[in-house]
C-alpha cells in the first residue's frame, strides 16, 4: 500500500474523449483501491502549472487517439520533467502512425498486411480515379481503409468494390492527412497485451474479439454485449505462442515501454498477422487489456501501481 500521489491524465480533445475519460475513471480507482491517492485531471492550458503545484508526481496518460497518442502530450511531460508511465514520445509517434509502424513489424520478420499510404493532397491532385483503379490491381478486394493516425476504428472502412473506394479514402482523411490502404485479412481478431514490470515485455493471454455485427468497429468496442471476447482467445497453444512472440517482438521492434497492446488476425493458416499497436490500451469494461489481466490472475491496480513505481524509478522527464 501507497499514498504517494499519482495524476491520472484522461479527456483530452480526440475523437475519443469519451472512451479517454471511462479508462481513466477506472485506472484511477483501481490505483486508490491498492492506496494510492490520485488526482484525475483532464488537458487544458493550466495541466503543466498544476503538475508543478502537485510536486511532478508519476502521471498515468490514458489519452486515447490524437494527442493522447501521438507522442505530443508526452513530448510535453519530457520537456516538463514529469516522469510518467508508458512509452516515450519518440516510439509513441512512431507506433500511432500505421504507415510507419507496419513496414517496421513487418522488418522485424513478422506478417504483416499489404499497405499503401497515401496523403489525401496526392490522392486529390494527381486525380482519384486513376490511383483508385491501381489500388485494386495492386492489392485487390476485399481491402481495408484507415486513417494512419487514429484508434478506435475510427475512420475504417471494408471495401468490397472498386465503386467504394474513393468514399472509403475520403472518409479516413476525415481523421487525417494520410490514409492507409491494406489488403484484407480474413480470420481469427485478437489483442494480446503486453506489460513490462521490471525483467521485459511479457505477452498476457490473448484475447478474443468476436463482434456480435462482424466488425469490430467503435461500436462493437465500446458498447456492452455488442461484443463477445473470449480469455484466454480459443487458439492452439502453438497458435497462442506464436501470437504472444508477434505481440512482444512488434513491442520491442516499435521500442515501446511499460505496456501497450497489439490487435493481430490469426489468418486461416494459423499464422498471426500484426494491425496496430497501442500504446495507452483501453481501460474501460469492454477493454481488452483487463480481460487478460483477469485471465492471467493480476490485478489491474496491482499492475499500474508497479508501473508507476518504475516510472518513479526512472525519474523525472524520463
Amino acid at each position: 500500500m501507497t499514498s504517494e500521489k499519482v495524476v491520472v491524465l484522461a479527456g483530452g480533445l480526440s475523437h475519443e474523449r469519451d472512451v479517454s475519460l471511462r479508462s481513466g475513471r477506472r485506472a484511477a480507482q483501481a490505483l486508490r483501491d491498492v492506496g494510492h491517492d490520485v488526482v484525475e485531471l483532464d488537458v487544458s492550458s493550466s495541466l503543466l502549472a498544476r503538475l508543478e503545484e502537485l510536486g511532478r508526481p508519476v502521471v498515468v496518460p490514458m489519452l486515447h487517439g490524437g494527442a493522447g497518442e501521438d507522442g505530443a502530450i508526452r513530448q510535453a511531460l519530457e520537456l516538463a520533467d514529469v516522469p510518467f508511465v508508458g512509452s516515450t514520445s519518440t516510439s509513441a509517434r512512431v507506433a500511432f502512425d500505421k504507415a510507419i509502424a507496419t513496414p517496421r513489424v513487418a522488418a522485424a520478420g513478422f506478417a504483416t498486411p499489404r499497405q499503401i499510404a497515401l496523403p489525401d493532397d496526392m490522392f486529390r491532385e494527381l486525380g482519384s480515379p486513376t490511383l483508385v483503379a491501381a489500388l485494386g490491381r495492386r492489392l485487390g478486394f476485399p481491402m481495408m481503409v484507415k486513417p494512419a493516425r487514429s484508434g478506435s476504428a475510427l475512420g475504417c472502412t471494408k471495401v468490397e468494390r472498386v465503386e467504394d473506394l474513393p468514399a472509403a479514402m475520403v472518409q479516413a482523411y476525415a481523421y487525417g492527412g494520410v490514409a492507409v490502404v491494406e489488403t484484407f485479412v480474413t480470420g481469427t481478431e485478437v489483442a494480446v497485451p503486453v506489460v513490462d514490470l521490471g525483467d521485459g515485455p511479457v505477452a498476457l493471454p490473448a484475447v478474443e474479439i468476436r463482434p456480435d455485427s462482424g466488425v469490430y468497429d467503435y461500436t462493437a468496442r465500446y458498447t456492452a454485449g455488442a461484443t463477445r471476447f473470449l480469455a484466454p482467445a480459443e487458439l492452439d497453444q502453438d497458435v497462442a505462442d506464436r501470437c504472444a512472440e508477434l505481440a512482444v517482438g512488434a513491442h520491442r521492434a516499435l521500442g515501446l515501454r511499460d505496456l501497450s497492446r497489439t490487435d493481430l488476425i490469426v489468418d486461416g493458416a494459423g499464422t498471426p498477422v500484426f494491425l496496430e499497436a497501442n500504446v495507452a490500451p483501453g481501460m474501460t469494461e469492454t477493454s481488452t487489456m483487463p480481460l487478460s489481466m483477469e485471465a492471467a490472475g493480476m490485478d489491474l491496480g496491482h499492475v499500474l501501481s508497479s508501473l508507476v513505481s518504475l516510472a518513479r524509478q526512472r525519474g523525472a522527464g524520463a
